[in-house]
């Protein structure tokens, strides 16, 4: 995408899909003649929050939400670290150059669960419960017959 005044944004992956607790990059290329202010903010079915902005060699400014889990890069990409369902929705990047020309570029998020580690633990657990109920049931006979035997051997016969 380039703008009139000179400032061009390439966002080369504008579809993203991830599990929980994934890192993901948000990946673009900017370039512009003067110096940019870069801003990513996120929007999404709990609302509309200001991630991060930064100029071309300046400070970074974090929002305290994302404090310890955005890390920027200079062509104006950031990550995402251990992302949860709530990161899921658009990411809207403006470029702007000092002289006032911007451009913008949306990436898409799709965040979902991991499931069959739940099940997997359900699989373990039930076959666990099936064994150690296979046993008792085993132990039980035994116990029985052994009831049975001792009954024979010590009552006495009636003649």
């Amino acid at each position: 995408l380039s703008a009139p005044g000179g400032v061009s944004l390439v966002v080369p992956q504008p579809n993203i899909n991830a599990t929980v607790a994934q890192n993901i990059l948000l990946s673009v290329e900017y370039s512009c003649r003067g110096v940019a202010t870069i801003e990513w903010k996120h929007v999404s079915s709990w609302g509309t929050t200001k991630i991060v902005e930064w100029r071309t060699g300046n400070d970074v400014n974090i929002s305290t939400v994302y404090k310890d889990r955005v890390t920027t890069y200079e062509n104006g990409s950031i990550q995402l670290l251990n992302v949860g369902m709530r990161d899921a929705g658009y990411y809207f990047v403006t470029v702007t150059e000092e002289y006032g020309a911007n451009t913008y570029g949306t990436i898409i998020v799709n965040i979902s669960e991991v499931i069959y580690e739940d099940l997997h633990f359900v699989a373990v657990l039930s076959a666990f419960l099936a064994g150690v109920s296979a046993i008792l049931i085993c132990f039980m006979w035994l116990c029985n017959k052994s009831l049975h035997l001792f009954q024979k051997t010590t009552t006495p016969k009636l003649t």
